[in-house]
């Protein structure tokens, strides 16, 4: 069995990796960067969802796996202020479809006008603890959690999520 990942962010394959591995031991895990479609900084959940559709399906198209992960970060506006979001599309050769989400935590206001001069989160991130490429480490969930939760083990969550209808595709 082939699974395939539409991202070569090393966090977003090892989150995969260490869910679907246990799974499924024999699979062929394959990475391919995916376009997303969608904003460099997807804004809201609509947005967000659609980023992770799009690459999901771009890697079933692309390596002909049996199964492929999409995994797309954005922020969302709320009643308390911005904040972030993630989302997982699972779908497999016969076009059947998971979904999975969200990791929400509030964003700090410096870090939220970064974000609206223009800043993806990452950048946004990188610029508040003056640090270089922090969205392939732990992430704003991790900087701003202390790593009680990094962004590999939120998108890991996020999985669990969106394998609910292979998992009881009876239900489904």
């Amino acid at each position: 069995m082939r699974i395939a990942i539409g991202s070569t962010n090393p966090v977003k394959e090892q989150a995969a990796r260490a869910v679907l591995m246990p799974l499924y031991p024999a699979a062929e895990f394959v990475t391919v960067t995916a376009p997303s479609g969608v904003s460099a900084q997807p804004w809201g959940d609509q947005e967000t969802r659609l980023g992770a559709r799009n690459r999901a399906q771009f890697a079933l198209e692309r390596t002909q796996a049996a199964l492929a992960i999409g995994l797309e970060g954005g922020v969302t506006e709320s009643e308390f202020g911005l904040m972030t979001s993630a989302w997982c599309v699972i779908m497999d050769d016969q076009q059947h479809l998971g979904v999975g989400g969200n990791s929400c935590t509030l964003l700090p206001q410096i870090v939220v006008d970064y974000i609206r001069q223009g800043y993806e989160l990452g950048a946004a991130m990188d610029q508040l603890i003056q640090q270089h490429d922090t969205k392939h480490k732990n992430g704003a969930i991790g900087i701003l959690t202390n790593d009680l939760e990094t962004r590999q083990s939120a998108y890991e969550t996020i999985i669990r999520f969106a394998l609910a209808p292979f998992r009881h595709p009876e239900w489904y």
